[in-house]
């Protein structure tokens, strides 16, 4: 059988490739969830599995300690084998900040993910759109803190709009 890879990458100190049984090696977690879909209506079901922020703590994000509050310019994009993307905010799963229940989960309804790959679960989504199945990549982007907008120009658009 061969399992389904997640990749870690981004500003993270250890870079990783994960599968299902990597991440049970994780404390997991269960939750229940309901969310609307927009082709099948209302979704039921149990998810087990780690949470995201464990597992991305665990890869070290490339916080600059010298700088307050540095975490939150991080943003977290996932990608699905299918071609759905997400993107979070740290602060959404950081336990300082909104400390979101968010799961990769590795088994649904008591069946396991091995093959088919971990599953992006937010328990506080009425929208079952950012659960993203079998995820094939996770990156970690804090790439956004140098930037500073060029002031625009009254009735012209500044640089950073176009």
């Amino acid at each position: 059988m061969t399992l389904a890879e997640l990749v870690l990458t981004g500003d993270l100190a250890r870079p990783a490739r994960l599968t299902v049984p990597d991440l049970l090696r994780w404390p997991q977690q269960r939750v229940r969830v309901s969310f609307e879909c927009a082709t099948s209506g209302v979704q039921h079901h149990a998810f087990s599995g780690p949470r995201l922020y464990d597992v991305l703590s665990a890869a070290g994000p490339g916080f600059d300690p010298g700088r307050r509050k540095d975490r939150l310019r991080f943003l977290i994009a996932v990608s699905g084998a299918d071609g759905h993307h997400a993107l979070l905010s740290w602060a959404e799963i950081d336990p300082d900040f909104a400390h979101a229940p968010v799961l990769l989960g590795v088994g649904i309804d008591d069946t396991p993910l091995d093959r088919a790959g971990p599953q992006l679960v937010l328990p506080q989504d009425r929208c079952g759109a950012r659960h993203i199945s079998g995820i094939r990549e996770i990156r970690v982007d804090g790439g956004y803190g140098g930037r500073h907008p060029v002031p625009a120009t009254p009735g012209r658009a500044s640089a950073a709009d176009s």
